[in-house]
């Protein structure tokens, strides 16, 4: 069975333009894909590629959403949303099932099942469960990626860390609904050359706090975008 991994991260943000150009002053990307499905949640978003992984900013467009709520809960900017890719999204609904985490949103579609879990029964940030068929593809990244697989550069999401009030719970719970084995405070997934680590809660409370990016050629960087401190390495470690 193939090894889950970080597929996605999603942003929250305010004005959705401008933590666009400054996540694109960071991170060296094409042009992102504007989901209108997200009107659902009454958002509108841009998803970019990072190599076959993707760096979504959503941003409130009505009154009384859960991502307004998540803004006012973290007092502006913040992460939002980890989405992960797990071979078997029903065996994944019935972990969390066991675990007493509940489902607030769910789709099965031909080429790939999605499932949000309640945020208030899993620490740290929104997380969703989703099985893209082939596994390569990816629908939330766009037209291009659903049923195939366009042409990309190398790289992609490498870490992240999420700040939380019990770390090694939260790791636990985590792992439990993508079928990881916790080490502590941390997760590795993909073949161990993703980790998604748990820190202690700072002052905005619970949330994503690091988001780590390798982009082949890039200069080495840091900075805050979006509420989330992003670094990008020019260079993809091996196992972390």
């Amino acid at each position: 069975m193939a090894d889950p991994r970080l597929r996605q991260v999603a942003l929250v943000a305010a004005d959705l333009h401008g933590a666009m150009e400054a996540l694109r002053d960071v991170v060296p990307m094409g042009e992102p894909f504007k989901d209108p499905g997200v009107g659902e949640f009454g958002l509108e978003n841009a998803v970019f590629a990072v190599g076959d992984t993707f760096i979504e900013i959503v941003s409130p467009v009505r009154d009384d959403t859960t991502a307004g709520r998540y803004l006012a809960k973290r007092g502006g900017d913040s992460g939002y949303m980890a989405l992960f890719q797990v071979a078997d999204t029903p065996a994944a609904r019935a972990r969390a099932a066991d675990r007493g985490v509940r489902i607030v949103w769910k789709i099965d579609l031909p080429d790939i099942s999605g499932t949000h879990f309640h945020p208030k029964d899993v620490p740290g940030a929104i997380v969703s469960v989703d099985t893209p068929l082939p596994p390569e593809t990816w629908r939330w990244g766009g037209p291009a990626w659903t049923g195939g697989v366009p042409p990309h550069d190398e790289g992609g999401i490498v870490g992240l860390t999420v700040e939380c009030a019990q770390p090694e719970d939260a790791a636990a719970t985590w792992a439990a609904l993508v079928d990881a084995k916790p080490d502590g405070r941390e997760l590795a997934l993909a073949e161990g050359t993703q980790r998604v680590v748990f820190t202690d809660v700072g002052a905005r409370g619970e949330g994503i706090a690091e988001l780590v990016v390798v982009v082949p050629g890039a200069a080495d960087r840091q900075a805050d975008v979006a509420g989330v401190s992003i670094r990008v390495a020019g260079q993809r470690p091996g196992k972390l």
